[in-house]
This record gives C-alpha cells, structure tokens and sequence, in this order.
C-alpha cells in the first residue's frame, strides 16, 4: 500500500507537470471544485451522510489572465445551484467507500443566431461519483488515498446548452486522489492538511471530451475554541486548479483550459454528530485560454451527520 501512494502522488506530480500550458466559457470552473474540506477525511469505522450546497456565477469574460471586453464573448452569463447529497462509510478504520449524488439547476445566457441575448434555465442530475478510499498507512490514519469513477449519468443533450455548458460531460472519468494531515503544534490546537485529486476522462459520448484536470489543496486550522461545548474550527485554505484544454468534433479547445488559485477562509462547526461548514473561495490567480466566463467569487455550504 505504501507503494500505491508513492506511484499515486507521482502520477499526479507527472500529469502536472508534463501538461501542456493551457481555463468557450464554462469550462472555466463550471463543476464544482472536487478538492474541499478536511472534515470529509476518513478517520475510523462509521459513517457521515451529508448535504452540500454550492453556489458559483460566472458573469465576468477573461482572456489570458484579465479581464476582457463583454463584446468578446457571445456567453454572458452562468449561473448554477450545485446540490449534492453523499455518503462516506468506513467499513472499518481503513477501508471505506463514498458516493455523492449531484443535482444542478444552471440558468445559462448567451447570444443567439440573431444577435439577440437570451436565456436558458436547466436542472437535472448531474454526474454521480463513486469511491473507495483507504486510509490504513499509519496507525493515526493521517494519510489516505482514493480511487473511483465519474459516471456518465448527467444530462448532457439538453438543446439549449453548448457541450461544454451541459449538466452532464457525457464521460466516464477515473479519479485518484491522495490527502495527508497532521499537526502544527503537541497538543493538536493548530493542525494542517494537503490534498489532491487526478480526473481523466476515458470513455467520450458524441464528440466531446472534457479536459483532464488535477486539483489540489492545503489548509490550516484551529482546534482550540469550544464555546458552550460546540467545536468552533476556523479554517484557511489555499486551492489550485488545472485543466487542459477539451476535445473533440464537439468541444472547443481555442476556448478551454485553465489555470486558477483561490484563497478560502471558512468555519466548520461540530455539535455532537452534527457538523456544519461553510467558506467563500475567492480568486488571487486565474488564467484561461481564449475566452471564458469567471466568476468573481464561490461559495459552499456542507450539513453532515456522524453515526
């Protein structure tokens, strides 16, 4: 297992970093960011199901690594509702598995043949995932590894919406991730987190695949504020993101691909079996190929409950 790792986090660094320099309009962050929170570590037996709601509004045109002329671009806006419902379970305090279940509501406004703006509004189920994840190679399970697929299950041939703008990509994607956590200080006050993960797609539908792209992330936070008993954890991250390019008969490739980083300060709360957390991500870093709509800001909200 400790040989899984070490070719994980070298197919990762490698996919990086041999990548060619790359971010039409949502391929520039229109998913949801796969890399998140540390409170959906595995750490032991049992489980945690969990709602998440994310919020993302693509409403400003970039080209290369600035803001660019409206006109430039024939998509205005895209604003989408990403609801997910998951599971994570440890069958026991290495082994386990997790599946999220997303629904997307996205209101899509473009231009169309005649010159007029008009909009779309679409929602549907969006692409399920479903992962194993093993956390057994240290006895305090500080670091794991997870490996599954996207499946094809969203809606991808709604006739109002681009390929690159449908709820659904069409494609069957293998995902790897690796995360490791530990401590800043002895007594655990303030602890640290880092985490990747690869997603390559590999089986395509109607001439369209979307590009490959690796996420990561690190964070800190502070474990030492429980007012009235209830686990108050400041949070700070730091997000990157890079996608290469779509392809295909039906893709764009002029006008995908990305680069970004985003700062997160968040808060999570724990309450018995229940915890909340929210974080607002904002750009500090964004480059795209051609034109592509951004957003100025992401926000995420996550309910989960322990049993």
């Amino acid at each position: 297992m400790r040989r899984l790792l070490g070719l994980a986090l070298l197919v990762c660094a490698l996919a990086f970093l041999l990548a060619p320099n790359p971010s039409l309009a949502c391929a520039c962050g229109c998913s949801v960011f796969e890399v998140g929170t540390s409170s959906m570590f595995p750490f032991g037996p049992g489980g945690t199901i969990f709602l998440e709601y994310d919020f993302l509004d693509q409403s400003r045109n970039w080209r290369g690594t600035s803001k660019a002329p409206v006109k430039d671009n024939p998509d205005k806006e895209i604003r989408t509702h990403f609801i997910t419902v998951g599971l994570q379970y440890m069958v026991d305090p290495n082994w386990g598995f997790q599946v999220d279940v997303p629904y997307w509501n996205r209101m899509f406004r473009t231009t169309d043949d005649g010159g007029s703006v008009v909009s779309y509004t679409h929602g549907a189920l969006a692409d399920l995932r479903v992962q194993g994840l093993y956390s057994g190679f240290s006895p305090n399970l500080s670091t794991g590894v997870s490996f599954g697929l996207k499946l094809p299950t969203g809606d991808y041939t709604y006739p109002n919406f681009d390929r690159d703008t449908e709820i659904g990509t069409g494609s069957t994607d293998l995902l790897l991730g690796v995360h490791h956590r530990g401590r800043l200080t002895e007594t655990n006050v303030w602890s640290w987190f880092v985490q990747a993960q690869w997603d390559q797609p590999f089986l395509v539908k109607g001439g369209y695949r979307p590009g490959a792209e690796i996420d990561a992330g690190g964070g800190v936070h502070y474990n030492g504020w429980s007012p009235g008993g209830v686990m108050v954890t400041p949070v700070l991250q730091v997000l990157a993101a890079y996608r290469l390019p779509d392809s295909g008969s039906a893709a764009d490739p002029d006008n995908s691909g990305y680069t970004r980083v985003l700062v997160s300060p968040g808060v999570e709360i724990h309450s018995g079996r229940w915890m909340v957390y929210g974080d607002v991500r904002l750009p500090i870093y964004v480059r795209v190929n051609g034109n592509q709509l951004v957003a100025p800001q992401f926000f995420k909200l996550m309910v989960g409950y322990s049993f």
